[in-house]
């Protein structure tokens, strides 16, 4: 990656130790969230794709929606959510319905199997996220919480900045 005159005054002597920390354990997690799909625990685990859970939690969070909406929401392209939502339309998942505003255009909308199932695999990750965090203090998971959210946000405004595809916008607060 380039560096530009700004990203070099980030970086001082004194801090590159734990810049190089920082970046290797990001590294380290990305790997490891990949490889266990951070899925949950017992049979659900592992039964939801990333795609899948972040478009049903979109849909779950926002409400029905069309899919150049729910594409903006996500900060990804059209063709990207029209192919993610397929098999969840195909499984029952989410359900095709008319705008009610507009009868001629067409929203996605959580149907209520893609509700439960969505709640069974949220219930599964926060069962593993409790068991991961069991040592620590309540104030350390909501430190981690903040600082991840952080983290995460601004790693989509940069990614935003520099045009990549699929970048998820930050969540609406």
């Amino acid at each position: 990656m380039p560096t530009t005159p700004d990203m070099t005054d980030l970086t001082t002597v004194g801090d590159s130790g734990l810049l190089d920390t920082l970046q290797h354990e990001v590294a380290v997690f990305a790997r490891r969230a990949e490889q266990t799909r951070l899925g949950g625990v017992g049979q659900v685990r592992n039964s939801m794709d990333r795609a899948a859970y972040l478009l049903l939690n979109r849909l779950d969070k926002e409400g029905p929606m069309g899919v150049k909406a729910l594409a903006a929401s996500m900060g990804i392209d059209s063709s990207t959510v029209t192919r993610q939502v397929a098999p969840l339309v195909d499984t029952g998942l989410v359900k095709r319905t008319s705008h009610p505003e507009d009868g001629r255009a067409v929203v996605l909308q959580l149907s209520p199997r893609g509700a439960a199932r969505l709640e069974e695999v949220r219930s599964s990750r926060r069962q593993l996220m409790a068991e991961l965090t069991r040592d620590w203090a309540p104030e350390e998971r909501e430190a981690f919480c903040t600082l991840l959210t952080r983290f995460n946000g601004a790693l989509s405004a940069r990614m935003a900045l520099q045009g990549v595809p699929g970048s998820e916008a930050p969540p609406a607060s």
